[in-house]
C-alpha cells in the first residue's frame, strides 16, 4: 500500500504542473482567440504577438515618441488613472525594457545582531528626497505570489549578492526550491 500511495504523489508531481501549465495556455489562447473571433485555433495569439510587435516598432520610431510621450503625459495627470497607469508601466518597465528595476540583489540583515538575512532587490539606493540618506529601498517579493513588500533599510546592512536578478528572483519565487 505504501508504494501505491508513493507511485500516486509521484504521479502528481509530475501531471498537476504538466495539466496546469497547459490548461492556463489553452486558456489564454481560448480567451485571445474568442477576442479576435478566429475559426484557427491560435491564430488569435499569433494576431497579439504581432500586434504588440508591431505597436512597439510604432512606438520606437522617432516620429511617434513625441505622441508617446504625450499619451503618458495625460495619463500620468488624469486622477485615478495615474495610479493605475504609472503603476502597471513600473511594474512592466522592471522586468522588460532598459531600465530594469530588478537587477540589483542583495541579502539584507534584519537586524545588525542577527545572521537571519532575507533576499531582496534594491530599487532606490538614494533615498534623499524622503530625507533618508544613510538607507536604501530594497523590494521583498513573496514565494509563489505577485505581491512583495518595499522596505526601508540602513545601507550597512545591505550585501550585494553575485547572481543574475532573473535567477534570484526564481530562487525568492520558487521558495528556495528553484537553484538554476
Amino acid at each position: 500500500m505504501k508504494k501505491l500511495t508513493k507511485y500516486f504523489f509521484e504521479g502528481l508531481l509530475v501531471l498537476v504542473p504538466l495539466v496546469a501549465t497547459i490548461y492556463v495556455i489553452y486558456i489564454i489562447f481560448v480567451k485571445i482567440d474568442r477576442l479576435f473571433r478566429f475559426e484557427i485555433p491560435g491564430m488569435g495569439f499569433a494576431a497579439t504577438i504581432l500586434i504588440i510587435t508591431a505597436i512597439g516598432f510604432i512606438a520606437s520610431n522617432f516620429l511617434t515618441k513625441g505622441l508617446i510621450r504625450l499619451i503618458d503625459r495625460i495619463f500620468s495627470r488624469l486622477p485615478l488613472v495615474k495610479m493605475i497607469y504609472t503603476s502597471i508601466k513600473d511594474l512592466i518597465g522592471a522586468f522588460v525594457g532598459e531600465k530594469k528595476g530588478f537587477n540589483k540583489p542583495v541579502f539584507v540583515a534584519l537586524s545588525p545582531e542577527s545572521n537571519i538575512r532575507v533576499i531582496g532587490f534594491v530599487t532606490r539606493e538614494s533615498l534623499n528626497n524622503i530625507g533618508l540618506a544613510d538607507s536604501v529601498a530594497v523590494y521583498l517579493p513573496q514565494s509563489y505570489n505577485f505581491a512583495g513588500n518595499l522596505i526601508v533599510v540602513p545601507k550597512d546592512q545591505v550585501t550585494p549578492i553575485s547572481a543574475e536578478g532573473g535567477r534570484v528572483m526564481a530562487f525568492i519565487v520558487s521558495g528556495g526550491i528553484t537553484a538554476q
